[in-house]
């Protein structure tokens, strides 16, 4: 693969790097909030990777008035599907973020790492318990 090749297809590298750092996210940070952050990111990249998928350089709007040939057409299809991508991806979030505000109310902490210590202690009370 030359640099040629590479440097034409700048758009898949850009998706490839927002899906990164949007992963390194998810996995690195310990507030649930910027962890769903980091899942947008990585959305995101998604969509923009598949409306990427049917641009075309020199590309026409998918209407058949004029000049136009077919295979000169810039893809709808990518398009519409991101549309209903986007619907899904904030409804998500706005769950997502609900459920973070309960999680706040009941342990007043949004640190990952010291809601599963809790519920670690809490399962060893109740084996304590019940012994």
């Amino acid at each position: 693969m030359s640099w040629h090749n590479l440097l034409h297809n700048y758009h898949y590298i850009g998706a490839m790097l927002l899906f990164c750092i949007g992963l390194y996210t998810v996995i690195v940070r310990r507030n649930i909030i910027k962890k769903i952050i980091g899942l947008n990111i990585m959305e995101t990249s998604v969509f923009f990777f598949l409306v990427s998928i049917g641009y075309l350089e020199q590309g026409v709007a998918p209407i058949h008035v004029g000049e136009a040939q077919a295979s000169q057409m810039v893809n709808p299809l990518p398009q519409a599907l991101i549309l209903t991508g986007i619907v899904v991806a904030v409804s998500v979030t706005a769950v997502a973020l609900s459920m973070v505000i309960l999680l706040y109310q009941q342990y007043g902490t949004l640190d990952v790492d010291h809601l599963m210590r809790e519920e670690v202690d809490e399962e060893k009370e109740k084996e304590e318990v019940e012994e």
